[in-house]
């Protein structure tokens, strides 16, 4: 086999049209475009969203409201039943917390809810407490300490 045995593939590179190039081409005159009209002309461009002059989809659908929800700080919250996992005067904060399964995820505020009972003195560091949360740990002999974000 030799180089001159290759063949090129025929459609490999097909031939360009060439129109405007006279009525024998197949492509002379309007050069495939039809007769006038916006497409016919030089710089057409249709946007995405032309219906062809019906009314758009995007301007027959009413509109709908607005939502705060991305503006919104999440919060991660404990109860205080989930505590009892740790032992007796450990000082238990959102790394702990992660540590132990408890906070998936980032961290933005942590907040204590008082679900359930605490049966050990610990410290507790959390960007918030509940009332019910913060008495039950102070009932327990620990302590409930606020985190400055």
């Amino acid at each position: 086999m030799n180089l001159t045995d290759v063949k090129k593939h025929a459609k490999a590179h097909p031939a360009r049209k060439r129109i405007g190039r006279g009525i024998g081409s197949g492509l002379g005159k309007t050069s495939g475009r039809g007769h006038k009209g916006a497409k016919a002309r030089a710089g057409y461009h249709r946007r995405a969203t032309y219906e062809g002059g019906q009314m758009p989809l995007f301007r027959r659908l009413p509109k709908v409201g607005f939502s705060n929800a991305r503006f919104a700080t999440p919060v991660h919250v404990v109860n205080i039943e989930d505590l009892n996992h740790f032992r007796k005067g450990d000082s238990v904060g959102p790394n702990e917390l992660r540590e132990a399964g408890f906070i998936q995820g980032r961290l933005y505020r942590l907040k204590v809810l008082g679900r359930g009972e605490l049966k050990k003195a610990l410290t507790v560091r959390a960007h918030a407490f509940s009332e019910s949360a913060a008495s039950k740990i102070i009932e327990a002999g620990g302590q409930a300490e606020v985190i400055e974000t």
